[in-house]
């Protein structure tokens, strides 16, 4: 559980799938449904703050050590509570069958519907569209077509 807890937490950010098994994806639906809106800006927020300590991502973020701390404590009080109370059964399975892998894979699905909870937001949307006025649309679908 030393090394298998950081690769978890390294999960919630990855965008990659990995190969999920039956004890995985039972896991992916237990913490999906078992997570709140509430839950998942939460634990949004503590990806966020985590991503932020990066040296070159650092100065454009001005984290406090208090918000740091207040993300920090309630991301641990989530992942005690799905972990060890709300999906204790659908987790123990999946390490236990799975591995490593199951628990990646589920947290995951868990680090998407986070993502998934601020898209939602009209602000949110309107942000990551903004790049798509300074792309060159001829040329991207020129390249999507093979031509």
């Amino acid at each position: 559980m030393k090394f298998l807890l950081p690769a978890l937490l390294l999960s919630l950010a990855a965008t990659m799938p990995a190969h999920a098994g039956p004890k995985a994806d039972a896991l992916a639906a237990c913490l999906g449904d078992s997570t709140t809106g509430k839950d998942r800006k939460d634990l949004a927020r503590w990806i966020f703050i985590a991503m932020s300590s990066h040296p070159e991502i650092k100065p454009l973020s001005a984290v406090g050590e208090t918000h740091r701390d207040e993300a920090d404590a309630s991301a641990a009080k989530l992942f005690d509570s799905l972990l060890t109370e709300r999906c204790r059964k659908q987790a123990s399975e999946a390490v236990q069958q799975e591995g490593q892998a199951g628990m990646v894979t589920a947290f995951q699905t868990l680090g998407a519907l986070a993502m998934q909870e601020l898209m939602g937001n009209p602000d949110v949307t309107a942000a990551v569209g903004r790049f798509e006025q300074r792309l060159d649309r001829a040329k991207v679908e020129a390249a999507l077509a093979g031509k």
